[in-house]
Order: C-alpha cells, then structure tokens, then sequence
C-alpha cells in the first residue's frame, strides 16, 4: 500500500463519521423492522479484500462483514467462498466469475469498472458497485494542475534544470489559461468539476459535450452545449476527457481532431487509456499541430520508457500514472463507499422466511 493511504484529514475523518452515524441509524430501523417482523438475524456475507485498502476501510468491513485480508492465505480460495469482493486495480475475467460459487456482488473502488467482464457478471447476476463521483474533486484537481504544468513548460524546464543545463526566464516561453475556452468532453461528475474550477477560479468559457445527457444538464453552469466534437475542438484552448473507454469511444481522438485544433491547444486526458490515438498524438506535437498534452491515462499502465520514449522525447507531454485519486482522503472516501454500496445492497435482499419444523 503506497504510504500516503495510512494517513486521512479531517474531511476523510468528518466522512467516515457521517457513514457510521448514517449506518447506525440505519441498523438501528433495520433491527426494529426485524423484530417486529419476528425475522431471524440477517447473515453477515464474507467479503474478500483481494488488494491492499486503506486501515480505515478494512475496520469499516471487519465491522459489517465478515472479512478477509489480502495477506490471508484463505483470499485465494475467493472464487469458491466469497459472497463479496472488493478491488480496485485488479482485473476480473470471464474466466473468474464462471468459476465463483456464491458471488454476489463486486465493489469497485473508483468510477472506472472496465476491469470487470460485466457481460460475465450479467449473466450471472452478480451485481457490481462502483463508487462514481466520490473522486470528482481529487481527478479535477490532477487535470487542472496538468493542464498549468503542460501550458507552462513546467516539465521541459524542470528536466533540464536537472540535468545540470542553464534554462534562463528569456528563453521559457508558455500560455496562460485565465479567459481561455475549455472544452469537456464527458459531462458526468468529473467533467463538471473541471468545468466549474476552470470557470470559477479563471473565468474560462466551457463548451461541453455529451451525446447521453439531456439537454438540461448542468443548468446550475453556464455552458456552451454542442453537439459533436467537430463544433468543440476548433474552439477551444484545452480539451479535456473525462468518459470510459468504449468501442465507440476508443480512439475517438486521432489526427482528424488535432488537425482541427488551435496550434495553442492543450489535450487532457485523466479518463481512460486507449481514448486518444498515440502515435497520431506523437505526430501532432512532433509537427506542432497542437501545443502539448496532459495525460494521467495510458493505453500502458504504468507507463514506461521503453513505451512512451518518442511521446516523452516531445517535450510536450506531461504524464503521471493514473494517480487521479490517488488522495489519502479520496482513498478511503472511495473504499468506503465500494463497501457501502455492497452493504446496502446485502440489506435489500429479503431475508429467507423461516423453514417450520
């Protein structure tokens, strides 16, 4: 477990507490119905943790459920056992969900649920709980400080620095954001938060697209609403991604949008890997169609040098390794709620009636 995740600050701690208090309460209800009902005590399902969590979310599970730790020589024997999974990076196939015996359901701490085959777990009812918008603030906070990074040099400059070069201020030369047109593609969530702290902290003008959404959505944020990215990404300054990686999404954008972009154009991408085209994002910096790119999102993850040395070797390209959550905070906020998710969905399973001798 990275060692940021023991640690939590007072919004994680007023969070969990409000959870608790809210679970008490409801515990509380539950067991009145129950007794009156004259219903036998609900079951506690087996939880297996099969990747590393935050102290206070595997305390929220030993509460509530029966559980097993990933350094539990039992957590292998999940598909045979397990009424409940958690994970957060580990990926489920097909294979894994036809061999599970009594699996119910899997939580999934974050938004992203494109680890899981949910074709398998359709058909075998399983249900799986993922934990979107929880990490709205911590994954549009990455995407703005990227977008500052990529707009000011930051990473060329440093690199340089570091390598024992001069680099003097007359020879830096970026582009500033205050006033400028973001665009957001993927109006859930975390395109919204981005689109708010753009507008908010630097008065930015938000073209938004979604072909999903009804047209009302985001009526609270003043927005231009367009219709396909061919109307968004000649106007913009930076355009941001933020939907999952789908058939009709996949390479969605290639050489024919940056070929439409400004030359002062910044692209985004804290979403998925496999969105952008990246031999055709290596060509449009190398040809300096577009001014640079922001990614927290790899087709490779992690990324490594041997992968991404011609993208790197731009420039132009600021890249970290999905660490768009990665807050202590937002950790244990998402775990928690991966947790929560399979709890309240245990509760709504009716209980077996009695079986009278």
């Amino acid at each position: 477990m990275p060692p940021g995740l023991v640690e939590t600050d007072h919004n994680a701690a007023s969070w969990l507490s409000s959870v608790n208090s809210k679970r008490k309460s409801h515990a509380t209800v539950s067991n009145a119905t129950a007794q009156e009902d004259a219903q036998p005590a609900r079951k506690r399902w087996t939880i297996y943790l099969l990747e590393d969590f935050p102290p206070q979310a595997v305390q929220f599970c030993k509460d509530n459920f029966e559980t097993i730790l990933p350094s539990d020589p039992e957590v292998r024997n999940w598909r045979e056992n397990a009424d409940a999974i958690v994970v957060r990076e580990r990926v489920i196939t097909a294979e894994d969900i036809s061999a599970t015996k009594k699996l119910k359901a899997i939580g999934k701490q974050g938004t992203g649920i494109d680890i899981i085959d949910l074709d398998a777990c359709d058909k075998a009812n399983i249900k799986v709980l993922n934990t979107p918008g929880v990490n709205a603030s911590a994954v549009a906070e990455l995407t703005m400080c990227l977008a500052f990074a990529v707009a000011r040099q930051i990473r060329t400059i440093s690199v340089k620095q570091e390598q024992g070069l001069e680099v003097r201020k007359e020879h830096c030369c970026g582009l500033t954001l205050t006033g400028s047109c973001i665009g957001v593609m993927g109006m859930g969530a975390i395109g919204k938060m981005v689109a708010s702290m753009f507008r908010d902290a630097l008065g930015c003008t938000i073209y938004a697209y979604d072909p999903i959404l009804p047209a009302d959505a985001w009526a609270d944020l003043p927005h231009v609403r367009v219709s396909s990215m061919d109307e968004m990404v000649p106007n913009v300054d930076v355009l941001s991604l933020h939907v999952p990686l789908l058939p009709s999404t996949r390479g969605c954008i290639s050489m024919a949008q940056f070929r439409k972009m400004k030359p002062t154009a910044i692209l985004l991408n804290c979403a998925r890997g496999g969105l952008v085209n990246e031999k055709d994002l290596v060509a449009a910096l190398r040809e300096d169609i577009i001014w640079g790119a922001g990614l927290d999102c790899h087709e490779q993850e992690p990324p490594s040098l041997e992968m991404y040395k011609d993208l790197w070797e731009t420039g132009k390209v600021v890249s970290t390794p999905h660490i768009g959550a990665t807050c202590a905070s937002t950790q244990v906020k998402t775990a928690i709620t991966a947790l929560e998710r399979i709890l309240v969905y245990h509760d709504s399973i009716p209980t077996p009636p009695y079986e009278k001798a």
